[in-house]
């Protein structure tokens, strides 16, 4: 569950963001909608525990996380939170299965080839562990992002515009794959985008223009 109090962020006088009060429960899917420049993007970053909200309190089932020192809050990530950029952030010289090992290692988390390949199994990408990254389409990258998100068998999901780069028929696959593994961690999956093409797939939607 994750409960947002008073929350705001901005810069000298410009407010990008202000959130008196809202709640995600727990397996529960929203969409976070807003155009360019309405704080869709900071917001995750806040609720990642990447970036510290000016006032407010982020609580994500009973930890308020900005009460964690910088370190501990890495770790509360690295463990509880699973993140999908707009952008893959994959190393293209490396094979799929060696790109989620190194991003096990960098969480802090043990290198579990096993892991990698059950989650890769999940999502269809069993028979690519061993390519490299520049082998596969824009898709299929999208979905590796999606796996190493789940490594840690996340409470949260956080997924920034996943459908932004994708023609219709991959941009219904993400959304599709991104809720049926949230429900089979029943994980929080909160979806920032303003992709016309998936809106009608979330009932609880937030909309950052009259939040």
């Amino acid at each position: 569950m994750i409960i947002i109090d008073n929350l705001s962020f901005g810069y000298s006088d410009h407010k990008i963001l202000s959130i008196p009060h809202f709640e995600v429960k727990e397996s529960q899917h929203l969409m976070v909608l807003g155009s360019s420049g309405s704080g869709k993007t900071t917001l995750l970053h806040i609720l990642g525990g990447l970036l510290a909200p000016k006032q407010g309190k982020v609580t994500i089932g009973e930890t308020d996380i900005y009460s964690l020192s910088g370190s501990q809050r890495d770790k509360y990530r690295g463990q509880n939170i699973g993140l999908v950029f707009q952008k893959a952030h994959l190393i293209s010289a490396l094979s799929v299965q060696d790109n989620l090992l190194l991003a096990q290692y960098l969480a802090g988390m043990v290198q579990d080839k096993g892991r990698v390949k059950e989650v890769l199994s999940e999502l269809g990408l069993g028979e690519k562990i061993k390519k490299s990254v520049r082998e596969l389409s824009q898709g299929e990258q999208q979905r590796v992002t999606i796996a190493r998100a789940l490594l840690n068998r996340p409470r949260v999901i956080l997924a920034d515009e996943p459908t932004a780069s994708l023609d219709d028929k991959n941009a219904q696959k993400v959304i599709q794959l991104l809720q049926s593994q949230a429900e089979q961690y029943k994980a929080s999956l909160l979806i920032a985008t303003h992709d016309q093409r998936v809106k009608d797939q979330f009932e609880l939607q937030l909309n950052l223009a009259t939040a």
